[in-house]
């Protein structure tokens, strides 16, 4: 197999990892993120439209959002939204922007995030164990038309383990970084 095959199979792993980020990105940690806010989207004149485009997202301490809408008249429609979202915040209005306060955590939460978080984990391993399948079943297809040698299947399958493993062990670092956030105080 050529060196574009190993290549493309690492973007393909690294897509896993980067939706896994953006996935553990959402999860509600104790610590403000305007990243909560994404996929929450407002009713605004009649269309849903996502947040972020209806107004200015900050964090500016640790424990608070702040929403700044670039239109007054959606203040309402923006609180409805947020309070509707899975989130379990709640917004105070102010008639100018839209404080977040974002409660810490109790310990029970924080055990069942962290749960949570390891399915998901284990959602994307599969991903890339999915990735490494059709990789080794491609090489197989190559060496039966005669395209590889025995000896070139071999190799790459060797190839194809260590990317996986490499793949995996982003996919738990990744993991632990988030459960540290989570369980910190």
């Amino acid at each position: 197999m050529n060196e574009a095959f190993y290549s493309g199979l690492q973007k393909e792993m690294d897509h896993v990892i980067v939706a896994f980020r953006k996935e553990l990105s959402k999860l509600r940690t104790g610590r403000a993120s305007t990243a909560l806010l994404e996929g929450i989207m407002v009713d605004y004149y009649g269309t849903q439209t996502p947040l972020n485009q209806v107004a200015t997202l900050n964090a500016p301490e640790p424990r608070l959002l702040v929403i700044q809408p670039y239109d007054r008249s959606a203040m309402a429609n923006i609180e409805k939204a947020i309070q509707k979202s899975d989130l379990g915040l709640t917004p105070n209005n102010d008639g100018k922007v839209i404080r977040i306060p974002i409660p810490a955590l109790t310990q029970e939460r924080r055990q069942e995030l962290v749960k949570h978080v390891k399915k998901i984990a284990e959602e994307f391993r599969v991903s890339v164990r999915n990735h490494r399948h059709t990789a080794l079943e491609k090489m197989k297809d190559a060496e039966k038309k005669k395209e590889i040698t025995e000896d070139v299947h071999k190799h790459g399958k060797e190839r194809v383990e260590k990317i996986t493993k490499e793949f995996i062990d982003k996919v738990d670092q990744v993991l632990k970084s988030k459960e540290n956030e989570i369980m910190e105080v």
